[in-house]
């Protein structure tokens, strides 16, 4: 039986998406808290990304849309650290067009990445994590507000939001919290190839007059992980950018 969780330990991290951008910046968090993490991605690179990064660090190649894969990784996971006390689904996809014009396996890919991608790592972890663990789901304020070309990536986001919140339900009686943070514009991998037109358009409605940064999104992540009277919460660090649309 898995044990609870020691708060004042080191935890175990699983970290789905979390070769670059926000999720690479969580998996640096936590590493230098003195936690191990174990990051999950499609690049080959991933296992000598983590050997870089010492011992806490495992990296494994791994698509979060096949259930088959993410349960091995939990289980290879679970033989090599005993359990896993947060799950933290940052794997995402984007592929814009206007409802008239997006492919259909634009829609489909980007469903199964974002949406099913987090159902099946939830599933794949659960039965190795205990009372007192963590799931953070990572978000988008698209999926709250709407932007032109932005239908398949909106809807997964939002699809997000409510399955965060039939976890946060379900869980609870499980000790297990589940909650969503929802970053605002941030310059990744992700938000590099947008316009400079269209980037300042997105910052001028940022009450705050900027970007953010991905370490600032990795620290809220953090925070949340270990906030142990919070579940089924949507925890915006969007520069205020919510207020400003």
């Amino acid at each position: 039986m898995n044990q609870p969780v020691n708060q004042t330990a080191s935890r175990r991290w699983l970290v789905t998406g979390g070769s670059r951008g926000i999720g690479r910046a969580i998996v640096d968090r936590a590493l230098a808290a003195g936690d191990r993490v174990c990051f999950l991605s499609r690049s080959s690179s991933a296992p000598a990304e983590a050997a870089a990064l010492g011992d806490s660090a495992l990296g494994m190649i791994c698509d979060v849309t096949d259930p088959l894969a993410l349960k091995a990784s939990c289980e290879r996971l679970t033989e090599l650290w005993g359990g896993i006390d947060v799950l933290v689904n940052s794997a995402g996809l984007h592929r814009g067009g206007k409802v008239d014009s997006l492919s259909i396996d634009d829609w489909d890919q980007t469903l199964a990445t974002n949406l099913s991608g987090p159902l099946h790592a939830v599933r794949a972890a659960l039965p190795f994590m205990s009372e007192g663990g963590a799931i953070v789901n990572v978000g988008a304020v698209v999926g709250f507000r709407g932007f032109p070309g932005d239908s398949s990536y909106g809807a997964s986001k939002a699809g997000l939001s409510g399955l965060t919140q039939v976890l946060a339900a379900e869980l609870a009686k499980r000790g297990i919290r589940v909650n969503l943070v929802v970053p605002g514009f941030v310059m990744t991998e992700m938000t590099h190839g947008v316009s400079k037109r269209a980037r300042d358009a997105i910052v001028a409605k940022v009450p705050l007059g900027r970007m953010g940064e991905a370490e600032e999104i990795a620290d809220v992540c953090f925070w949340v992980a270990g906030s142990t009277y919070m579940t089924g919460s949507t925890i915006f660090s969007d520069g205020g950018l919510m207020c400003g649309l």
